[in-house]
C-alpha cells in the first residue's frame, strides 16, 4: 500500500529559501500605499459580464504591472466582449525553471441592498468583522497606525483581488531589496474565473509558448480553519442546472382554484426532497459511481489535518453535519447542492396565490473522476424517474395539454471536471516548505479543497503541476455579502507569494 510521507520527512527533501525579513520591512514601511493601491483597484466594480468595468481592471492591471516592469499585454480570445488575461512576466537570467502565478480580477455578482451599511464597490473599513460588532473607520491617514486585525469590506476583497496585490506587492519587495527569484515568473490574471471560466481553455490554447512553465501556483480562496497556511493540491470540478416546474399559464387566485389546479411549488419541492436522504446522502441511481477512490497518501492527508470541525459547527450554528462525516472527508466526494428557491412572494410580499412556476438551481462539485455532462445526465434521468416530463424549452402547448408534471431543466455555462496533483509532486513539497519556513507551524497539505478553480482547462492545455495557495481569512464571506478580508492576511499573503517566488523547485 502507498504510504504518505510524513510532513517533517517531506519538508526535509525539498530546499526552501526563507524569505527574508527585508520582505516584511518593506510592507512595514508602505502599508498606506499598499492598502491605497488595494482600495482604488476594489472600487472598480468586476462582474465578469459588465464588460465596459472588466476592460476597466484590465486596464488598471496593466498601468500596475507596466509599472513594475512586467511587460504586460492582453491575452485576448476570438470574441471581443471576452474577459482578456492580463500577462506579465519577470525573467531571471540563467533560470531553469518557470512557474505561473494566478490570480483573477472578476468577482461574483452581488446584490448591493443586501450588503450592511456600504455597497459592495465602495471599500470600507472595519474596527473587527462585522458580526463581533465592528464599526467603519475612514482609510487612515499616512501618519495613521493601521492595525492588522481591522478588516476591509468590498466585493473580491478576498475572492481574489487578494491574490492579485499579492502578487503585485510581492514584487515590489522583492525589487526593492534587489532580490531575484530563483525561477522565471510568468503571470496570469484571469477576468471569468467567477462565471465558470468559458473561454479560458480557448485563451490558453492561443498562447500555449508563452505560458509554457513547470508548474502554476493559483492564489486564490483562504487559509485552514485554524489560521495556518496551506497548500491544495486539487480542487472540486463543478457544474450546475436550473430546475423549472409549470403550473397554470399565469398565477391563480387559491381560493377559487385551490385544491384543484397543481401547485408547481410543491411539485418542485417533492422532487429536490427525493434527491436526498435523510442523512444527505444523494439517492440519484449512480451519482458517486465515477468518483475516484481516495489513495492512501490523500486520506493519510486528511488525517494529519487539524481537526476544526467541532469549532466551525459552533460558529455557525448548526448542531451537527450532514451524513455526519468530517469536513473534509466529505469534500472528497461529488455533492449536490440547493443554491436557491424562487416561486412567487414570501413575507409582507406573500399573495393567496397559486404560482405558475417554481424554480431551483442546484450546482454540484464534482469529485475527481467525475465527469461534469454526465453528472447532470444522472439527476435529468432521476428527474424523469420521479414521473416528470423533462424539456429544455419553454413546455408547448401540446406538452402541456400531455404531461400532468412538466419541468424545464437548463445546462449552465462554464462547467469543468475536477484535477488533482499528487501529493509527492516536487513542486509541492518546494511550496509546503517555503510556506513551513514563514511561521512555527508547517503548512497544511491537503489534497483538494472544497471549492473549485478552472484546474481542469490549465491541465488540459499545461500537463503540469497545478496547487492552490489560499491566503484570505477562513471567514471572509466570499461570493456572498459582506465579503471581507482581515488587513493581517492581506500582509501575510505578500510574505507567502514572495516566498513562493524565491523558493527553490
Amino acid at each position: 500500500m502507498m504510504r504518505f510521507v510524513a510532513l517533517g520527512a517531506l519538508l526535509a527533501s525539498a530546499v526552501a529559501m526563507p524569505v527574508s525579513a527585508g520582505v516584511r520591512d518593506y510592507r512595514i514601511a508602505n502599508e498606506h500605499k499598499i492598502l491605497g493601491e488595494f482600495v482604488d483597484l476594489l472600487a472598480i466594480p468586476n462582474v465578469a459580464t459588465d464588460t465596459p468595468n472588466i476592460r476597466r481592471n484590465a486596464q488598471a492591471l496593466m498601468a500596475m504591472m507596466e509599472k513594475r516592469g512586467l511587460s504586460p499585454r492582453l491575452l485576448e480570445g476570438a470574441d471581443s466582449t471576452t474577459p482578456p488575461i492580463v500577462y506579465g512576466e519577470w525573467k531571471v537570467p540563467g533560470a531553469k525553471k518557470t512557474i505561473v502565478l494566478y490570480a483573477h480580477y472578476d468577482g461574483q455578482p452581488t446584490v448591493p441592498a443586501k450588503w450592511t451599511a456600504s455597497p459592495p464597490w465602495q471599500p470600507t473599513l472595519r474596527t473587527r468583522a462585522i458580526e463581533a460588532g465592528g464599526t467603519v473607520l475612514p482609510i487612515p491617514r499616512a501618519d495613521q497606525k493601521i492595525d492588522p486585525e481591522w478588516r476591509l469590506y468590498a466585493r473580491s476583497t478576498s475572492d481574489d483581488k487578494l491574490g492579485v496585490i499579492a502578487v503585485l506587492t510581492a514584487i515590489d519587495a522583492l525589487k526593492a531589496e534587489k532580490r531575484l527569484p530563483a525561477m522565471n515568473v510568468k503571470i496570469v490574471f484571469e477576468g471569468e474565473e467567477e462565471a465558470g471560466s468559458p473561454h479560458l481553455g480557448e485563451i490558453l490554447a492561443r498562447n500555449k509558448p508563452l505560458l509554457a512553465s513547470d508548474g502554476w501556483i493559483i492564489f486564490d480562496g483562504p487559509v485552514h480553519q485554524s489560521g495556518r497556511r496551506q497548500v491544495v493540491f486539487g480542487v472540486r470540478g463543478v457544474t450546475g442546472i436550473d430546475i423549472t416546474a409549470y403550473g397554470a399559464r399565469r398565477p391563480l387566485h387559491s381560493g377559487h382554484y385551490g385544491n384543484w389546479s397543481p401547485n408547481p411549488a410543491m411539485m418542485l419541492s417533492r422532487l429536490l426532497a427525493s434527491m436526498k436522504d435523510d442523512k444527505g446522502r444523494v439517492l440519484v441511481k449512480g451519482f458517486y459511481d465515477d468518483d475516484a477512490p481516495v489513495g492512501a497518501a490523500e486520506r493519510a492527508a486528511i488525517a494529519a489535518a487539524p481537526d476544526s470541525d467541532a469549532a466551525i459547527r459552533k460558529e455557525l450554528g448548526i448542531a451537527a453535519s450532514e451524513g455526519g462525516d468530517g469536513l473534509l472527508d466529505a469534500l472528497m466526494r461529488t455533492s449536490l447542492n440547493v443554491d436557491g428557491l424562487m416561486s412567487a412572494d414570501v413575507g409582507a410580499n406573500a399573495r393567496n396565490v397559486i404560482p405558475a412556476t417554481a424554480t431551483a438551481s442546484l450546482d454540484m462539485r464534482l469529485a475527481k473522476g467525475a465527469d461534469e455532462a454526465k453528472q447532470i445526465d444522472k439527476v435529468i434521468a432521476h428527474i424523469k424517474a420521479q414521473g416528470f416530463h423533462v424539456t429544455e424549452a419553454e413546455p408547448t402547448d401540446e406538452e402541456r395539454a400531455r404531461y400532468p408534471a412538466i419541468v424545464r431543466v437548463t445546462r449552465r455555462v462554464g462547467g469543468y471536471n475536477a484535477v488533482r496533483t499528487p501529493m509527492d509532486a516536487p513542486l509541492g513539497r518546494a511550496t509546503v516548505a517555503a510556506l513551513s519556513a514563514l511561521e512555527d507551524q508547517p503548512a497544511i497539505a491537503l489534497p483538494t479543497s472544497g471549492g473549485s478553480l478552472p484546474l481542469f482547462m490549465i491541465e488540459q492545455n499545461f500537463p503540469v503541476p497545478l496547487l492552490s495557495v489560499g491566503s484570505a481569512n477562513y471567514d471572509n464571506n466570499q461570493h456572498a455579502e459582506d465579503e471581507n478580508v482581515r488587513i493581517q492576511n492581506l500582509w501575510n499573503s505578500i510574505e507567502t507569494v514572495a516566498a513562493i517566488m524565491t523558493m527553490k523547485i
